[in-house]
């Protein structure tokens, strides 16, 4: 009786489930989620999916790019800003938010923070703050505003594809507390944005970030005021 191929050679792989890969591309970043942050970041990415129908949020339509490029992207400087701030609480501020990212993020795996995420667009800063009730996350509120008018005092001020470093550290200065630091997220080292910051900014730090599933260069580019 001739034998019966399983067809295994041909089945397709079953996609992976993010309730175990994200926890695990998460442990690659340095960030061990429990199950109840990861439930929460894969509610805040279905909010996205549903807000985008309507208010197009974000251009990535795809669950599994949208896992690698939104989330795992923000996850990445979640260890490092941890680093940065030695696990103590404080007030971070995301500029140009856009649909929380990663703000919404750095608050679900930095409860310790209190995260405001400011933009420009109304319907933007309204969804953070839907994320914030639907998600009961009381240290998130998104605000709508121009940076260049909070003179709130920040501890760290972060931005993800948002300006020039030039354009980001001199809009929100006058939120930037005295001992405070920017968090810039940019793609290859931004060298000609570097050079062209302006005298009272140095750059401190240059992190090199690998994220997972992501084929392209990640940094992160810390700064703060120079001291007299």
């Amino acid at each position: 009786m001739p034998s019966v191929s399983n067809g295994s050679s041909t089945r397709q792989r079953p996609p992976a489930d993010p309730q175990v890969s994200l926890p695990r591309s998460a442990l690659a970043l340095g960030v061990e989620l429990d199950a109840a942050q990861t439930d929460l970041l894969l509610r805040y990415l279905d909010l996205i999916r549903k807000w985008n129908k309507v208010y197009n949020l974000t251009a990535l339509r795809d669950p599994a790019e949208m896992l690698t490029h939104h989330l795992l992207d923000s996850l990445a400087v979640a260890a490092p800003l941890r680093r940065q701030t030695q696990g103590q609480g404080g007030r971070l501020l995301d500029v140009g938010a856009g649909a929380g990212l990663p703000g919404v993020v750095i608050a679900i795996c930095c409860p310790e923070l209190a995260v405001t995420c400011v933009d420009t667009v109304a319907k933007k800063a309204a969804f953070v703050q839907q994320v914030a009730a639907g998600l009961k996350l009381p240290n998130l509120r998104g605000l709508h505003a121009r940076v260049e008018s909070l003179t709130e005092p920040y501890d760290v001020i972060s931005s993800r594809a948002f300006a020039s470093l030039a354009d980001f550290t001199t809009w929100s200065a006058g939120a930037l507390a005295p001992q405070g630091v920017w968090l810039a997220m940019k793609g290859k080292r931004p060298d000609d944005e570097i050079a062209a910051l302006p005298a009272a900014v140095e750059v401190f730090h240059v992190e090199q970030l690998s994220v997972p599933g992501l084929d392209a260069e990640r940094c992160i580019v810390w700064l703060r005021k120079k001291t007299a």
